[in-house]
C-alpha cells in the first residue's frame, strides 16, 4: 500500500499544473464532496451523463490506461487534473466497480433515462385498457430488473436463477397493483368520467413504487444471504457483512420510491393543464410529443435527485457490524458498495 501511495502521490504532482478549474485528481475517490447532498447531486450527474453512452471503445481504453498509468507512478508529463477527472467519469460510466466489466448500455445509469423515458410515456399514455397496464408494467418493470441487476453490488456471484426468482416477484407484484388500483378506478361510480381519467393517470405511481421494492429486494436478496464486501479507510477487504447489505438495500430501495415520485406524479398534473390550452386542443396531435417532452424533463431531475440521497460507496461504523467485524480492523468506520 505505500508504494501505492508513493506513485500515486509522485503522479498527483506531475498532474498539478495549469488546470486550475478542476480539484487535484484522487484516484478512486469521486470529484465533489459526498457529505453534502450537493456534492453527491453533481457527482451524479457525471455517472448519468448520457454523452458517455458514445464513448468510442477505443476512448474507454484510453481512459483505463491513463489512470493506470497514474496508479503505478508512470503518467505522461502534461496530463491535465481534469483529462484524470475525465477519465474516471467515463470509467465509472461504463465498467462495474466490483467486477470492470462493461454494463450492457440500456441497463447503465447513464442510459436510464434515454432508454426508460419511452416506458414512461406509456405508463402515463390516457385510457389504458387492461393488455396496455399489463404491458407496460411489464416492460418498465422489466428494465428496472436489469438495471437493478446490472447495477448492484458483485462482490459475490449470483446464480441466474436468484435473477429468474426476483425478475417474476417484480413483474407479478407490479401488474396485479397496476391492475387492480385500475379496477377499482372503474368500479369507483362517484367518480365523474373527467375526475376518473385524472385519478387513472396516477395509478402507475404507486404501482411502480411498490414494486421497485420488491424488485430490489427480490433482485438482490442473495446479497442479504451471503453478505456484502466492507473496507477499511486504505481499501483493504474487512470481511463480508450481511448488516452492511440490509442498510444497502434499504438505501438502495428509498432511492427507488422517491424516483417515481417526479416522473409519474408531475407529468399528469402538468399534462392537465396543458391540455386545456388552445394550442393542444386545436393540435390534438401534439399530446404525445409535448407529454415525451414532459416526462424526459421529469425523469431528467428526478434521477439525480433520487440517487443522490445516500453515496454509492456509504460509510458505517465497524461497531453496527457483525463482532467478527468489529475485530478485524482497527478503524472505526468501514465502507460498502451499496449499489445504485
Amino acid at each position: 500500500m505505500a508504494d501505492t501511495a508513493t506513485t500515486a502521490s509522485s503522479a498527483a504532482a506531475s498532474a498539478a499544473n495549469t488546470s486550475t478549474d478542476a480539484p487535484p485528481f484522487q484516484l478512486g475517490k469521486p470529484r465533489f464532496q459526498q457529505t453534502s447532498f450537493y456534492g453527491r447531486f453533481r457527482h451524479f450527474l457525471d455517472i448519468i451523463d448520457p454523452r458517455t453512452l458514445f464513448v468510442t471503445e477505443r476512448r474507454l481504453r484510453e481512459a483505463v490506461q491513463l489512470l493506470e498509468d497514474y496508479k503505478h507512478g508512470t503518467l505522461r508529463p502534461g496530463v491535465t487534473n481534469e483529462q484524470l477527472w475525465s477519465a474516471q467519469k467515463i470509467k465509472q460510466a461504463i465498467l462495474h466497480p466490483d467486477t470492470n466489466e462493461k454494463i450492457f448500455m440500456p441497463f447503465r445509469m447513464s442510459g436510464y433515462i434515454p432508454f426508460g423515458t419511452p416506458i414512461v410515456v406509456g405508463l402515463l399514455l390516457p385510457n389504458q385498457t387492461l393488455a396496455s397496464t399489463v404491458f407496460w408494467q411489464w416492460l418498465n418493470q422489466s428494465h428496472n430488473a436489469c438495471v437493478n441487476y446490472a447495477n448492484r453490488n458483485a462482490t459475490k456471484p449470483s446464480p441466474a436463477s436468484k435473477f429468474i426468482q426476483g425478475y417474476l416477484g417484480a413483474v407479478i407484484s407490479a401488474v396485479s397493483i397496476a391492475v387492480g388500483l385500475n379496477v377499482l378506478v372503474q368500479k369507483a361510480n362517484k367518480f365523474t368520467p373527467a375526475t376518473r381519467l385524472l385519478v387513472q393517470r396516477f395509478v402507475p405511481f404507486p404501482a411502480v413504487a411498490s414494486a421497485n421494492i420488491c424488485n430490489v429486494v427480490l433482485m438482490r436478496y442473495g446479497e442479504l444471504e451471503e453478505g456484502i464486501d466492507v473496507l477499511d479507510g486504505d481499501g483493504n477487504l474487512v470481511g463480508s457483512s450481511k448488516i452492511a447489505a440490509r442498510h444497502a438495500l434499504l438505501e438502495t430501495a428509498l432511492t427507488r420510491v422517491v424516483l417515481p415520485m417526479p416522473i409519474l406524479v408531475l407529468p399528469p398534473i402538468v399534462m392537465s393543464m396543458l391540455e386545456k390550452t388552445a394550442l393542444l386542443q386545436a393540435r390534438p396531435r401534439l399530446l404525445l410529443p409535448v407529454q415525451s417532452l414532459v416526462c424526459l424533463a421529469a425523469f431528467g431531475l428526478a434521477l439525480p435527485l433520487a440517487i443522490s440521497l445516500f453515496p454509492q460507496m456509504s460509510e458505517i461504523e465497524t461497531s453496527q457490524l457483525e463482532p467478527e467485524i468489529a475485530r478485524a480492523t482497527s478503524s472505526r468506520t468501514v465502507v460498502y458498495n451499496k449499489g445504485l
